[in-house]
C-alpha cells in the first residue's frame, strides 16, 4: 500500500504521515520546500516525540519525499499508484495541490480502486474544497475521471508546536490525537488507519473539534499576548485568562448541545480534557505561533465568528466570544504577516468597513453591530 501525502511539515510528519507508517502504508511526502524535501530523503527514519503523560517515542520508516515545484510530474506519477491521498497544507494551499491531484487520476488505471483522498486540515469540509478545486480544473473531463477517486472529509487533532531549530525531520507533539473520517463514501473498502475512528456524519465532530479546540487554543493565545505571557501553558496559568477561556467555550458548547444535540455533560468532560492538553508543561508551545494569522481566524467560518454567529441567531450568550474577538483584534506580532496586515487595516478603514471585510457578515446579521463595537473599541486605543 502506498498512501501519498501533500505537506511535509511538522503536523504531516508528526501526525498524519505517522498515522499512515503505522497503517502499513509506503509513505510519499510532497512539499515546495527544498530544505525540508532534501532533509527528508537524507534521513532513513525520524522519531516522533511525544510528551507529556502518556507520551513516548515513535521512529517512523519507510518515507521519501518529492519536491512538487521542481518535481511535479513525478508527484503526479506517484498519486496515480497511490492507494490514498492525504494533506496538511492549510486550507488556501488545497488550490495548488488540486492539479497534481489531477494530474495523477489523468495517469491512473481505470481499472484500479479508486483513491482514497482526505484533506486534514483545520477546517470545515476541507475535502470537499480539495474534490471542488479538482472538478473546477477539470471541468467537462471530470465525468471521466469521478470514478477514480473517491473523497471523504475529515476532523483532525493534535497539538504539534514549533520544533527546536536542533530537531532535524524529528517532531514534538502532544500524546493526544484524534482523526474522524466520514465512513460512507468508501463504501466496503475504508482506508487502512488503524489510529482514525470512522463516524457515520462528521459535521458535528468537526465543529466540536473547531468551536472548542481551535477556538480555546486562539482565545489562549490572545488573552496570553495581551497579558505579555509568552507559552499557551503558562497563559492559563492565569487565573484570569483561564476563566475567559473557560467562558468561551461554555457559549461555544451551548451552541453544540442546541445544534448538534451533544450531551452537555459530554461537551463538560471533553472542555476539561482540551484545557488539560493546553496545560501541558512539557509541551513547548507559544502564543505566538497558536495566535498567527488572526485574519483568517476572525472570518466569517472559522473559530470566533462562526459559532458566535449562529449562537446569537439562537439567542445564545456571545459575551465571552466577543471579548475573545476583541482580544484577537490586539494581536500584534510584527513576525506574523497576516498580524501586520490586521494592524494596518485596524488604522486605515473605518468600523464599519472593517467588520465587514474581515468577517464577512452581513450589515444587517445580529452580530454585525457587536463585532464592530469591539472593532471600534481597539481602534479608539490605537
Amino acid at each position: 500500500m502506498k498512501a501519498v501525502h501533500f505537506g511535509a511539515g511538522n503536523i504531516g510528519r508528526g501526525f498524519v504521515g505517522l498515522l499512515l507508517h503505522e497503517g502499513g502504508y509506503e509513505l510519499v511526502f510532497s512539499d515546495v520546500a527544498a530544505a525540508l524535501v532534501d532533509a527528508i530523503n537524507a534521513a532513513s527514519s525520524y522519531t516522533v516525540h511525544a510528551v507529556g503523560d502518556g507520551g513516548g517515542d515513535t521512529v517512523v520508516t519507510g518515507f521519501r519525499a518529492i519536491n512538487s515545484a521542481q518535481h511535479p510530474d513525478d508527484v503526479a506519477d506517484e498519486v496515480a499508484t497511490a492507494d490514498v491521498v492525504t494533506t496538511a497544507v492549510g486550507p488556501t494551499i488545497l488550490k495548488f495541490v488540486a492539479p497534481l491531484v489531477l494530474a495523477g487520476l489523468r495517469r491512473r488505471d481505470a481499472a484500479s480502486a479508486p483513491l482514497q483522498v482526505m484533506a486534514c486540515e483545520n477546517a470545515i469540509g476541507a475535502t470537499d474544497l480539495l474534490r471542488n478545486e479538482i472538478m473546477a480544473i477539470a471541468a467537462d473531463e471530470w465525468e471521466e475521471l469521478a470514478g477514480r477517486a473517491v473523497f471523504a472529509n475529515t476532523a483532525v487533532d493534535r497539538i504539534v508546536p514549533a520544533q527546536p531549530a536542533d530537531a532535524g525531520v524529528d517532531v514534538t507533539v502532544e500524546p493526544f490525537y484524534e482523526w474522524a473520517v466520514e465512513r460512507s463514501p468508501f463504501g466496503d473498502d475504508p482506508p487502512h488507519l488503524p489510529g482514525a475512528h470512522f463516524v457515520p456524519d462528521l459535521a458535528p465532530y468537526i465543529e466540536r473539534k473547531l468551536f472548542t479546540v481551535n477556538t480555546g487554543h486562539a482565545t489562549t493565545a490572545y488573552f496570553g499576548a495581551a497579558a505579555g505571557i509568552e507559552k499557551i501553558s503558562d497563559a492559563l496559568s492565569d487565573d484570569r485568562i483561564a476563566a475567559r477561556v473557560a467562558a468561551a467555550l461554555e457559549e461555544t458548547s451551548a451552541l453544540l448541545a442546541a445544534k448538534h444535540e451533544f450531551d452537555p455533560a459530554d461537551l463538560a468532560a471533553y472542555r476539561a480534557t482540551i484545557l488539560t492538553r493546553f496545560r501541558n508543561p512539557a509541551l513547548p508551545d507559544t502564543v505566538w505561533r497558536v495566535g498567527r494569522q488572526p485574519l483568517r481566524k476572525l472570518s466569517r467560518h472559522e473559530r470566533f465568528i462562526g459559532p458566535a454567529a449562529e449562537a446569537i441567531e439562537r439567542g445564545l450568550d456571545v459575551d465571552a466570544l466577543m471579548a475573545a474577538v476583541g482580544a484577537a483584534l490586539m494581536f500584534d506580532d510584527p513576525e506574523d504577516p497576516q498580524s501586520v496586515d490586521l494592524q494596518r487595516m485596524l488604522r486605515d478603514r473605518d468600523a464599519d468597513a472593517f467588520t465587514a471585510e474581515v468577517t464577512g457578515l452581513a450589515a444587517s446579521h445580529p452580530l454585525f453591530a457587536r463585532v464592530r463595537d469591539a472593532v471600534a473599541a481597539r481602534q479608539a486605543g490605537l
